[in-house]
């Protein structure tokens, strides 16, 4: 009896390519979005907690995701 792990057709494998293809470029963009939301932040850290234009929470995260979006932007023409 043999066992062989790189068979084809079992379900594991299906599994491992259906990660490595849906999950790392959102991953990605997380990280590459986490990377923008820090430069931007500590760029309008005094403006956001101000409270002259929203909630500071609500302000700091509609900016992450807006570096999100930017992220996946990057990285798709990128």
């Amino acid at each position: 009896m043999t066992f062989s792990l790189n068979s084809t057709g079992l379900p594991l494998q299906d599994l491992i390519f259906g990660a490595s293809v849906y999950f790392p470029p959102l991953f990605k963009a997380v990280l590459v979005g986490f990377v923008i939301w820090l430069v931007t932040h500590r760029l309008l850290r005094d403006w956001m907690y101000s409270g002259e234009i929203w909630h500071p929470m609500l302000m700091d995260l509609s900016l992450f995701v807006l570096s999100v979006c930017l992220g996946l932007a990057v990285l798709t023409v990128w």
